[in-house]
């Protein structure tokens, strides 16, 4: 018979002494159902002498009742917990880490003669009393119906907002607590970030805002909306805050970046780590009750701090790393655009090149407001904490809706950098990671025979390669149309014959369009040829002018048009290519997609020949 470690819910209930490990059996469990969020699990556990209900699973051990490690009658160790009051009275136990010692299967009966563990109303747990009968819950978790859990409100869903926790839900334990925030009774404490869990129901921080993001727009199966993002950083930690369409009203212009606030009174969740880079386990969501006001006193916060790579250094980091970079804008591209792979909708963007000490230049892309609001005209330097990093050209950078974008900051680093690059940065030649295409982007060098001897784009998913080949034909027919001018809508326009032009999809007419281009070429190198689709962006590359202008050719200039196209032949690229299987009227044909075209530096490409051959053996 395993031995359990009598008295320990009473000095658990207690938390004294605090970090307790002890041996329990449990009783019965019951699965709490969560609309929208994950189920929990609610236990009731012995000691051998007492038995207690208000038992909660943490939700990272869902896993051990999904497969079933832990069953009726089992016998566990617990080594972390944590106790938290709610109404006042009543003491819930989160169980956060523990093992299974013993199967109930193995065990088959309660150990020992528990009795319902009582607390005064001081919150000590005296000795249980054996004259005192149980409660219906201490023998079956199946008979507490006030463990139903209340629906979830749609609305809160649909703004962003997640359910409160079982500690935090109204009805899971009794009748509805009281709100927390700034107001409420032993609020006024600071707590530390931390410190915070979702299974608090009550706390208070104060901290300063280090990052905010621009207000983005998201479309999903539920309907629309608009949110944004901030880092919060006190003395112990950072925590990541988002709000959703009406927080972003009430809270956007608020909050400002190096500002001290304190917070209260939002929904705290597991953090989702593919949208975040805060070291934290979890984070916050700003709601109808949420509580922000500016702190006035001086307090000692710390500042942003930033953790920069220098770059030269960016090939020791692995692809969608997020780093820290400074630097001073050596080139500052025009404005572009691009359709989304998955959106597909036209996105904004603005390319620079920055420098610093180490003699390395690196490419990063400015998105959205952040591109259209830039000016490098200046060679300003450049602070983002939170950049994506990408294996694209070698190494190359991307500024992510998270991250924090910062022009001239007011730190050592940048002032360091405005006088080398004035004294000498200027006139110095920087290396660039095989920035000008040689890399492949990190996908792997292919020539067209081996396209075919391989069966490239068979798959489910389409395969992408690098060649390098020369532009040998080009078809001027039907290579551009006159597109709808709405921002985000490319669909070709009607022509109505009164000077108007409808497009279908915005159900609209204008007075005018936009010039969009599908290119079709033929590329060769020494193994074969391929015919390919270029879009706007690679097509105006191979061509060398604007889709517009060369719209405007084609309406009032034929002969300047059609030398654009011959100038344009037997000229060598560098291609990134996606090549795709797809089926027309029945028949399997292979369409091969220019993604980005690079003219060749001979240097570089010399360089790439030359590993080649070495791994040869040669």
């Amino acid at each position: 018979m395993a031995t359990l470690t009598a008295g320990a819910l009473g000095k658990m209930v207690k938390d004294s002494p605090p970090g307790l490990q002890a041996v329990l059996q449990v009783i019965n469990l019951k699965k709490i159902a969560a609309n929208g969020a994950n189920d929990r699990y609610r236990l009731l556990v012995s000691d051998g002498e007492a038995t207690y209900s208000h038992v909660m699973l943490a939700t990272q051990l869902n896993t051990m009742m999904e497969n079933n490690e832990i069953d009726a009658l089992c016998v566990i160790r617990v080594n972390r917990y944590l106790c938290n009051t709610i109404q006042q009275d009543k003491r819930i136990l989160i169980l956060l880490d523990l093992e299974v010692l013993r199967k109930g299967s193995e065990v088959k009966e309660k150990i020992g003669n528990p009795t319902q563990l009582k607390l005064d109303a001081a919150g000590s747990a005296p000795a249980p009393q054996q004259d005192q009968p149980p409660p219906v819950q201490e023998t079956s978790c199946r008979a507490a119906p006030a463990l139903a859990r209340p629906p979830l409100n749609p609305a809160r869903i649909a703004g962003g907002n997640n359910a409160t926790s079982p500690m935090q839900s109204s009805n899971s334990f009794g009748a509805k607590r009281p709100q927390a925030g700034p107001g409420t009774p032993g609020s006024d404490r600071v707590h530390k970030i931390a410190t915070l869990t979702p299974y608090q129901n009550r706390w208070r921080i104060r901290a300063r805002v280090t990052q905010k993001s621009n207000i983005r727009t998201w479309s999903n199966s539920r309907g629309e909306g608009r949110l944004f993002n901030v880092n919060f950083l006190d003395e112990s930690g950072e925590i990541r805050a988002t709000g959703f369409n009406d927080a972003v009203d009430k809270f956007y212009e608020l909050l400002e970046v190096n500002k001290v606030y304190y917070v209260s009174r939002c929904s705290l969740k597991t953090a989702n780590k593919q949208y975040s880079n805060v070291k934290n386990d979890y984070e916050m969501s700003f709601n109808n009750d949420s509580v922000i006001e500016k702190c006035e006193e001086e307090v000692d916060l710390p500042c942003m701090t930033f953790d920069f790579v220098p770059i030269n250094e960016m090939e020791k980091h692995p692809a969608k790393s997020i780093v820290d970079v400074i630097g001073v804008v050596k080139v500052c591209n025009d404005l572009s655009t691009v359709i989304g792979r998955q959106s597909q909708k036209e996105i904004t963007k603005r390319d620079l090149q920055i420098v610093d000490q180490s003699g390395s230049a690196i490419n990063m892309t400015l998105w959205g407001s952040d591109a259209q609001s830039f000016d490098g005209s200046s060679h300003p330097v450049i602070a983002v904490k939170g950049a994506s990093l990408s294996d694209f050209g070698g190494r190359s950078m991307s500024v992510l809706a998270s991250s924090q974008t910062i022009v001239n900051p007011d730190i050592r680093e940048a002032h360091m950098l405005r006088g080398w690059y004035d004294r000498e940065g200027a006139n110095m030649d920087f290396s660039t990671f095989k920035s000008d295409g040689m890399s492949g982007g990190g996908t792997s060098w292919k020539t067209f025979g081996q396209v075919v001897q391989e069966n490239l784009g068979q798959g489910e998913k389409a395969d992408w390669f690098t060649t390098k080949a020369t532009l040998m034909h080009l078809k001027k027919d039907n290579c551009m149309y006159q597109a709808c001018p709405t921002e985000n809508c490319n669909k070709k326009l009607v022509d109505q014959g009164n000077g108007m032009w409808r497009c279908e999809k915005c159900q609209r007419e204008f007075p005018n369009y936009k010039w969009r281009m599908i290119l079709q070429a033929t590329l060769s190198d020494f193994s074969g040829h391929q015919w390919v689709t270029s879009f706007q962006e690679s097509a105006e590359t191979l061509l060398g002018v604007k889709a517009d202008e060369l719209g405007d050719m084609r309406q009032n200039n034929e002969a300047a048009f059609d030398q654009v196209f011959q100038q344009a032949l037997f000229k060598d690229y560098v291609f990134k290519l996606r090549a795709k299987v797809e089926v027309y009227n029945e028949e399997s044909r292979l369409k091969t997609v220019c993604v980005a075209a690079t003219p060749v530096d001979y240097t570089q490409y010399g360089k790439h020949l030359v590993e080649e051959i070495q791994k040869m053996g040669l």
